[in-house]
This record gives C-alpha cells, sequence and structure tokens, in this order.
C-alpha cells in the first residue's frame, strides 16, 4: 500500500479487502486507514475466496467514488514502483483498447510470471491436469518429478516476457482494470473459492469479446520466492483439484 501511495501527483484510493482476518491484524489494517486517510478497510465476516474477494472491493469502490475508471487489483504481496501510474496513464490510449492489463510481474528471485498463459491449454496438457489431479499421491509423484525435471512440464511462455501482446491468461496476483472493462462487468466472475482465477476472468472475457494485454512497460514486485514453496498441502490440493473441476467445465470454449 505504501509503495503506491508514493505515486505522487495522482488521485489515489486503496482500498483493502480483509477476508475474516485474526483482530490484532484488522487493528494493524484500520491504523493505517487513521494514518493514510486514502486506504479504506472493508472487512468481511467470512473468508469468500481470492476473486470475490476482490469484487467484493471493486464493487464498494466504485459506489464510493463512481467516477473511478481504472483500478489495480491483486495479492497483498504486492510492490509497486513509484512511476506506475504515470507508466499507465502515458500509455492510456493504447491500454484503453483492452479491458485487463497484465503487467510484467517479477518475484524476489528475478523470475518473471507474465506472460502467464499466452494461447489456449491445449489437450495434452490437459490431460496432464486430468492426471495431476486424479489422485493426491499420484499427484505428488508429478510434482516431483516436473521439479526435477523441468522440461517435461514448463510452457515457457514467460520467456517472452519482453514482448508486449494479446494473451489468453495473465498471473492472477495483479491485474489492471481499464474503463472497457467497467463498461461491461461490474465484478469478476469466481465460479472456486480459490485457484483457476487466471481461466475464470479469461472466460469471462472471451465471452464478452475481450481478451487480456501483457504489457512489459508497467512491471510490479511479487513477493514470492519460488524456493520457499513446498509440496502442495491434501487441503490445497483438494481445492486446486475441485477448481480444475468446474474450469474443465468451460475448456470446450477455446477449442479451434
Amino acid at each position: 500500500m505504501e509503495s503506491l501511495l508514493k505515486n505522487r501527483g495522482h488521485q489515489i484510493q486503496i482500498f483493502v479487502v480483509d477476508n475474516a482476518s485474526r483482530a490484532e491484524e484488522v487493528q494493524v489494517l484500520r491504523d493505517l486507514g487513521t494514518t493514510h486517510p486514502e486506504i479504506h478497510l472493508i472487512c468481511n465476516p467470512e473468508n469468500v475466496g481470492y476473486f470475490s474477494g476482490l469484487s467484493i472491493g471493486i464493487e464498494f469502490a466504485r459506489k464510493f467514488n463512481p467516477n473511478i475508471q481504472w483500478m489495480i487489483i491483486g495479492n497483498n504481496d504486492l510492490e509497486f514502483p513509484d512511476g506506475i501510474c504515470s507508466a499507465i496513464e502515458e500509455r492510456e490510449a493504447e491500454y484503453k483498447g483492452y479491458a485487463v492489463i497484465s503487467p510484467d510481474v517479477v518475484t524476489l528471485d528475478g523470475h518473471h510470471q507474465n506472460p502467464h498463459v499466452i494461447l489456449p491449454i491445449g489437450r495434452i496438457r490437459t490431460i496432464f491436469y486430468d492426471l495431476y489431479y486424479s489422485n493426491y499421491y499420484f499427484g505428488l509423484l508429478m510434482y516431483r518429478a516436473a521439479k526435477t525435471i523441468p522440461k517435461l512440464t514448463r510452457r515457457g511462455d514467460e520467456d517472452h516476457w519482453r514482448t508486449a501482446m494479446s494473451i489468453h491468461q495473465g498471473h492472477g496476483s495483479v491485474y489492471v482494470l481499464t474503463p472497457r472493462f467497467f463498461s461491461k462487468f461490474k465484478h469478476l466472475w469466481s465460479p472456486s473459492f480459490l485457484f483457476s482465477e487466471e481461466f475464470f476472468l479469461a472466460v469471462q472475457l472471451k465471452r464478452a469479446g475481450e481478451q487480456i494485454f501483457y504489457s512489459p512497460a508497467i512491471s510490479v514486485t511479487h513477493h514470492w520466492h519460488g524456493s520457499l514453496q513446498d509440496l502442495p498441502s491434501r487441503s490445497r490440493w483438494n481445492m486446486a483439484r475441485d477448481a480444475h473441476r468446474e474450469s474443465r467445465k468451460y475448456f470446450k470454449e477455446f477449442r479451434a
């Protein structure tokens, strides 16, 4: 939040959606709001999930200020450069032709997470996903194999991070919503509690004749470190499996 507030010369309002955190964590957020009047806190009585939480924030922000036309949405582990608002403003004419912009997202270990998925997932990769989510222990074996021999599953889409382009999916950690998004949508479509949000956004946009634009001209630091990611827990795997089963219903919409 503080990194966004460093963007001087722009009218910035920050809306924080809390998904039923502990009381002491909520108090920290309230204290920030007291120090910075630009920060507004929205407390959900229960954890509604990632995209559903973002949608609550989007709807609240638009009611608070109906004139909001540009919005950055994302995780709470992002760091924004001082010039991100100016960079968006300079490219306003280009960006307004798209509903959603995906920035260059760089992790702490220097990995570029965008462009996340350039083209729709093919049948072979779909089979890999089906196998991975068929059984937790079999999924762990596949996970270990992928870590040992990355080329087995690596797509390489992120290798094209220097090139601006229309893409199928942008990394879910952060998006820029443009006036074109708000002319067609009021919120994000979120049929899953967690996971596969990038795919569901792709479906939502496609049905409206829209697509995501990846732009390396704007960059965000993601406080995520690949070496710290352990094997998926059973509960996280279960949530991801449920999201995969839901997303599987819509794969055919992207078949040629």
